[in-house]
């Protein structure tokens, strides 16, 4: 994967260039952290209207339009559900309505920090989300729900197999069904007006999606990378932020945005870190959820590019999805893995296929770039 991710970089390094100017972005050097849009630099969407392939080609504004269709916090989570159902998934549950928070409330603090839960064990599910009215909460939507799910059809196991197949599975799940909410999938809601029907349409939808499937591997990979180095005592106290910013440098390709001390604790910033929430789950279901991707596309009946694959409404779909989840922890990831996609390893080839138009697309925009850093 390194190689579409290196390409990646050199294409957005190229237009922030252009945007800031030689002296402050290099060429063969890394990019700041601070220009790439989000506060971790672990996804770019943000430099999305910067770096367009195609000016003006299909609009993919779905915040204008969910705002347009005054769709509130519980409506945006009913257009999640309705999705899960369509694949012949149950409904969830009355109590699921009446006991999650879609909404930040008025009058007391909560971590808006979006989360799942069964709370006991016992399809008691809900979600915490502090939901805004935009695509991004929309697609995060349907990653939760994606957890609730999981726990749905495995609640009724023992309590020592109510788990996902390995830590990949439950962040991999909701996150697959989201890359079914593609340019039609949208326009059948009324979210989009038009339905991008040419490659440079194509190349604009994947170039969209890229910068924050494919920019967050490299991120995903280094959290767990370094705290695995500090418990293991390879990295020393005195070394901790020096750590933290070489593995960015080497793996993304980022550098600070102003000189960091060891009086500076940067991975602190990470949620994940201090809170202890393993971090390697996520670089394995952006994997696993282009795998699971595929073979659902192939159960149900799709023909054509990978990329305008959507499972909406594919009973054949969600059952080879409930083959899945209804193992919970109870066999080894590879079964859970061969239920639901016929293969027992780890594949990143569907990744690759997804993404192969952009990627064509990119090294013709490179040519004249010095990639790397």
């Amino acid at each position: 994967m390194k190689p579409l991710y290196d390409e990646l970089h050199c294409h957005v390094r190229a237009a922030l260039r252009k945007q800031h100017g030689k002296e402050k972005i290099g060429d063969k050097a890394p990019i700041p952290a601070h220009v790439l849009g989000n506060m971790w630099a672990q996804e770019w969407q943000a430099l999305y209207d910067l770096a367009e392939p195609y000016k003006g080609v299909a609009s993919l504004d779905v915040t204008k339009k969910l705002k347009a269709k005054k769709i509130d916090e519980k409506g945006m989570v009913k257009l999640g559900e309705a999705f899960f159902t369509s694949l012949g998934l149950d409904p969830l549950p009355p109590t699921f309505w009446e006991r999650s928070l879609f909404k930040k409330p008025a009058d007391r603090d909560v971590v808006c920090h979006a989360s799942a839960w069964d709370v006991s064990f016992s399809d008691d599910l809900r979600i915490k989300m502090c939901v805004e009215i935009k695509e991004e909460d929309l697609i995060t939507v349907h990653h939760e729900l994606g957890h609730n799910y999981y726990y749905h059809y495995y609640y009724k196991l023992p309590m020592l197999f109510q788990s996902g197949a390995n830590d990949g599975f439950h962040e991999g799940i909701g996150d697959t069904l989201a890359l079914s909410v593609t340019p039609a999938y949208l326009k059948g809601l009324g979210l989009l007006d038009a339905v991008p029907t040419d490659d440079k349409g194509a190349v604009n939808v994947l170039f969209k999606q890229a910068l924050q499937k494919i920019a967050f591997l490299p991120f995903g990979k280094l959290i767990d990378q370094w705290r695995w180095d500090v418990f293991s005592g390879k990295t020393k106290p005195a070394d901790y932020n020096k750590a933290w910013w070489a593995l960015r440098l080497k793996y993304q390709g980022v550098a600070p945005p102003a000189p960091r001390t060891e009086a500076d604790f940067d991975p602190g910033a990470k949620y994940h870190v201090p809170a202890g929430v393993p971090y390697t789950r996520y670089f394995l279901a952006a994997i696993y959820q282009f795998q699971f991707h595929r073979a659902l596309c192939e159960a149900a009946g799709h023909k054509g590019p990978l990329h305008t694959c959507s499972i909406h409404g594919s009973r054949a779909a969600g059952d080879r999805m409930k083959a899945m989840l209804s193992l919970g922890g109870s066999r080894p990831w590879q079964e859970a893995m061969q239920a639901v996609t016929g293969q027992r390893k780890a594949d990143a080839g569907a990744l690759l296929e997804y993404f192969e138009p952009l990627r064509k697309w990119l090294k013709g925009q490179n040519k004249n770039e010095v990639c790397g850093w």
